[in-house]
């Protein structure tokens, strides 16, 4: 008998009949696979998984559309076709018409549009004019092509002379949670994390994406345009993340907001692959974070990994075995069976290269196992996420087989966890020096969606290039995600994601004046029957201008820090911060402005004329002279001097922060270096042995000196601290509770509280909080909001014993002896308050100095908190609502005019400003440019800087900082308000010294 042959498969229209043998084997092959899987999917810890699938092709589907889907296995997203669809389009797949023009002329703008020059820096085009129509960038140049222009109505083109305005592209944050944890967030609308185990592939965040978060208007306001939407970070893998468009679209749907949605999404699955469509990128976010520990450690972290991809794999090893069966005509006309596992669907395309991987790993060790299992298994990693020791280690994150991923981080903000211990500021220039891909990102509660930009001005101010500052927020992050073909870069063919600034981008308080989204404005917001928040007019005029300040139209001054970055190196991440102390005669030369500290104001000491800077004479710690060269000539003596040049720096007195626990705890993450868990009278009996009701404590009794937060804060000019007790917000954290003790105040330069002058007062105000129950809260049930202001009443009528320290403290509060400071952001409790202050008044015969700490809303009651002089500490300069109590927020330019601060400011209140997180201290100064450039024409500098020393002190009762003894900080470069100006010295009376840094 002759051999028997088989045609192609190609060629058949049912397969060809195997014999019996041959049967035998396949039946035996599939059997082992199958038993193969199933022995692993039981045997692996994944949490709670859905019902194993397979994709079934019966002998009556074509040969044709079997080998499409074979061929559909081992295609992957081809970066050179995407790049090609650019000069292609005339129209975008996102253009949607509506009644407002739709048509953009952009003309005399300096646009930074993201692409490379040849030698590799990013190109800038002053005087230049931009088009766009049909929801993409159509010219971009100094003369647009008129043949463009004249098929454009031109009832339907808006002109805006720009006038030598920035225009950059649209910002893109690759760590974003917008819509899926919305503001105000409440428990029906966290759709952030899942609990249902480590490994979760399957989840979809645009299954959990609310399109009416009011934070897309608020990040929309600050430049971005474009966010990676990742599902939680507790889990190992948290499941497919999606990049999405912040405009809310006419469908109103989630899946309308993507960028580009990956094939599959909205069609049936198990279909080949459609010739006439590239196809797209996948994405998908996996976390070896501190966050995961709620599975394991990280054995089991990394267990859960390898034994999912294992899965995986065994599935595609599978496929490719059938597959290459199936290409040579074997084939089975019984049956055949393609093999598939539906919940391993994104992992499989993250084995074949489809998926772009993002990876929250922070630590070395961390970093070294994701490498690790990307090099077992053969796949890419794209962006590292919170790599805060990626510098420290470069050789290791270069050591993935499939190339180096982009590194997105955030320039300040360490130290709080054990994981960014070792982070520093200077990480981002240090990556980039090392031919790193650099981007910035936010991070959720503590740095949200409106401070992506701040991010990039940060790690520019210490070390990162302007233009690699700009590119890390736009052309790099729209690279890591495989969309750097249409967004991220202003060039013809790409999306209309288009922002200008009233300001160089990179210039503390600069802020958008327009912002673009697929060609269509978005910002100014275009009033639509409530679908803007805070618009109050509808643009319409088919010609505008823009006038910038032309003083801010350049990148601000870079200060030198070097020495810093080579000592951060050399110190494995953990440099000393301690300064070296000088008691001889130091004198600073080059001086523009010295100020000192007065009994109520910041008093001006000296200011040099336009030709001559001054000189400052310090010895034992106190100025001797401050004038010019002339007037402050050194007499010729043997002691020892230091020379500082200043380069037309500053003199000022050191900053006081208040609001976060700095000085009260090392590392927020590890109860083992804080204080512990305090008792809270109104949930729990205070134990007998306190004998006293309230359970009051004091926080000078759990100081900790020496920390990195307040060495930090030192170095940045931050020379004193009051903290409390309170804890900020945090997730998963019953913290709501309502007496939060005293106060202290300290010098954040102390190394213990025994040195002469660590401690300025020891009990400075008495704390408590009142708000509602959290959406999050866990733990026993929280207690009302009317519960609280009773028992706050009683406490304050004097009810309880004096006896006691409640008793006696309280009393004090309510006599006016010391402040009573309450953390609040809702107006309606503010008003109570308010009225529970008169009432206290009238009772006790008292004046109690009341004052409100956060204060989301106090807005809408400056007129009645100034009339009732109570004081306001901010401690948000761009709010978002991350709890329902701070919904009804004033977020400042460009939604609104004015902001919470100057409204409270033109009503006479008292305020100061502070922040929540001991590692946002050190970004004092910065928070005090960005209110002098919102709100300059109405304060002085002075006064601006009143707000993070004499106004704090006044509101606080802080009475040991003496005008005499006060510390002053001098700045070389510029002033405080200065990104070109770095600290360089602090000067200290009390100790007779001056601190080198």
């Amino acid at each position: 008998m002759p051999e028997k042959t088989y045609a192609p498969l190609s060629d058949l229209s049912t397969p060809p009949a195997l014999s019996l043998a041959r049967k035998t084997v396949t039946v035996l092959f599939f059997l082992a696979i199958s038993l193969a899987l199933w022995w692993s999917y039981d045997v692996v810890s994944v949490g709670s998984t859905p019902a194993r699938v397979y994709t079934y092709v019966p002998a009556s589907a074509s040969a044709q559309e079997i080998l499409r889907r074979c061929n559909s296995f081992n295609a992957r997203p081809d970066p050179s076709v995407l790049a090609s669809l650019g000069p292609k389009r005339t129209i975008s797949d996102r253009y949607d018409p509506g009644k407002q023009n739709m048509s953009y002329l952009i003309t005399n703008a300096t646009i930074f549009t993201g692409m490379k020059n040849e030698d590799g820096s990013v190109k800038i085009i002053t005087g230049s004019d931009l088009l766009m129509t049909n929801g993409l960038i159509r010219a971009i140049g100094r003369d647009v092509p008129r043949d463009l222009l004249s098929v454009i109505d031109s009832r339907k083109l808006s002109v805006i002379r720009a006038n030598g305005s920035w225009v950059t592209p649209g910002l893109v944050d690759v760590n974003s949670q917008l819509g899926v944890f919305s503001s105000p967030p409440l428990r029906a609308s966290n759709d952030f994390d899942s609990k249902k185990g480590p490994i979760l592939p399957w989840l979809r965040s645009i299954d959990g994406l609310h399109t009416r978060d009011n934070n897309f208007e608020l990040a929309m306001a600050a430049g971005t345009t474009s966010a990676q939407i990742l599902p939680g970070s507790s889990n190992s893998i948290g499941g497919e993340a999606f990049v999405v468009k912040l405009r809310r679209t006419a469908e109103g749907s989630a899946v309308s907001m993507i960028v580009d949605p990956p094939h599959g999404l909205n069609s049936t699955r198990g279909k080949g692959l459609d010739q006439e469509e590239p196809m797209r990128w996948r994405h998908l976010m996996q976390s070896c974070s501190e966050k995961t520990r709620r599975y394991g450690n990280r054995m089991d972290m990394m267990w859960s990994l390898r034994s999912a991809y294992h899965e995986a794999r065994l599935v595609m090893q599978a496929q490719d075995a059938f597959c290459a069966k199936a290409e040579t005509g074997i084939w089975d006309d019984s049956r055949a069976q393609v093999p598939d596992d539906f919940q391993w669907d994104l992992l499989l395309d993250v084995l074949r290269g489809k998926v772009k991987v993002t990876s929250d790993c922070s630590e070395a060790i961390d970093l070294d196992n994701m490498i690790r299992l990307s090099n077992e298994f053969g796949f890419p990693l794209d962006i590292f996420l919170h790599a805060s020791e990626a510098y420290l280690v470069p050789a290791l994150v270069n050591g993935s087989d499939a190339g180096t991923p982009a590194i997105a981080l955030l320039s300040t903000g360490y130290h709080h966890s054990r994981e960014s211990y070792r982070g520093s500021e200077f990480a981002p220039a240090i990556l980039a020096s090392r031919n790193f891909s650099v981007i910035m990102t936010t991070d959720g509660l503590i740095v949200n969606s409106r401070q992506l930009i701040d991010e990039a001005r940060k790690a520019y101010h210490f070390g990162l290039s302007e233009d690699l500052a700009l590119a890390s927020v736009t052309s790099a992050p729209a690279k890591a995600l495989g969309l750097g073909y249409r967004i991220g870069v202003l060039e013809e063919g790409y999306d209309a994601d288009v922002v200008m600034w009233d300001s160089h981008p990179l210039q503390l308080g600069a802020s958008p004046v327009h912002v673009w989204i697929d060609g269509m404005r978005q910002i100014p917001l275009i009033k639509e029957s409530g679908r803007s928040t805070y618009s109050s007019g509808t643009i319409s005029g088919v010609e505008e201008s823009v006038d910038p300040d032309e003083t801010r139209q350049n990148a601000p001054g870079q200060p030198s820090y070097e020495k810093e970055t080579r000592e951060t190196l050399n110190w494995d991440g953990l440099p000393p911060l301690m300064g070296l102390p000088e008691e001889s005669r130091v004198v600073f030369r080059n001086v523009k402005e010295v100020w000192k500290k007065g009994r109520d104001k910041i008093e001006e000491s000296f200011l040099a004329d336009k030709e001559t800077l001054g000189t400052v004479i310090v010895e034992n710690g106190k100025i001797t002279c401050v004038g010019t060269s002339e007037d402050c000539a050194l007499v010729p003596s043997n002691e020892r001097t230091v020379d500082i040049d200043l380069q037309g720096g500053s003199i000022s007195p050191g900053l006081l922060t208040f609001g976060s626990p700095v000085g009260l705890e090392e590392i927020d993450s590890e109860s083992s270096t804080s204080d512990g868990d305090l008792l809270d009278a109104l949930s729990v009996n205070i134990p007998n042995i306190f004998n006293d009701v309230g359970g009051m404590i004091r926080a000078f009794d759990a100081l900790v000196f020496d920390t990195r937060h307040a060495r930090m804060a030192y170095r940045f000019g931050v020379t004193t601290a009051t903290s409390s007790l309170s804890k900020p917000h945090q997730l998963y954290k019953n913290d709501d509770r309502m007496i939060w003790g005293l106060s202290t105040t300290f010098r954040t330069a102390a190394s213990h509280v025994l040195e002469p002058g660590a401690t300025i007062q020891t009990d400075t105000a008495l704390h408590v909080r009142i708000t509602r129950p959290r959406f999050d809260l866990n733990g026993p049930p929280a207690v009302s909001v009317s519960s609280q202001l009773a028992a706050l009443r009683r406490l304050l009528y004097g009810w309880e014993s004096r006896d006691t320290d409640t008793g006696l403290w309280f009393r004090k509060a309510a006599e006016g002896v010391i402040p009573l400071i309450v953390e609040v952001e809702s107006a309606d409790i503010m008003a109570s308050l308010i009225l529970l202050r008169h009432e206290v008044d009238g009772k006790i015969g008292g004046q109690m100095r009341m004052v409100f700490i956060g204060a989301t809303e106090s807005w809408l009651l400056a007129k009645e908190i100034g009339q009732a002089r109570i004081g306001v500490i901010l401690t948000s300069l761009k709010p978002v609502a991350t709890k329902w109590d701070e919904r009804r927020i004033l977020p400042g330019p460009p939604l609104t005019n004015q902001t919470a601060l100057g409204m409270l400011l033109d009503a006479g209140v008292s305020v100061g400003i502070g922040v929540q997180h001991p590692q946002a201290v050190m970004e004092t100064r910065f928070q005090l440019s960005q209110v002098l450039h919102e709100i300059g024409a109405s304060l002085s500098p002075r006064e601006v800087y009143g707000l993070a020393t004499t106004n704090l002190e006044k509101i606080l009762g802080v009475k040991g900082i003496e005008p005499e003894s006060a510390d002053l900080v001098a700045f070389a470069g510029g002033s405080a308000f200065n990104l070109s100006s770095k600290v360089v010295a602090v000067i200290s009376p009390q100790r007779g010294l001056v601190d080198l840094l």
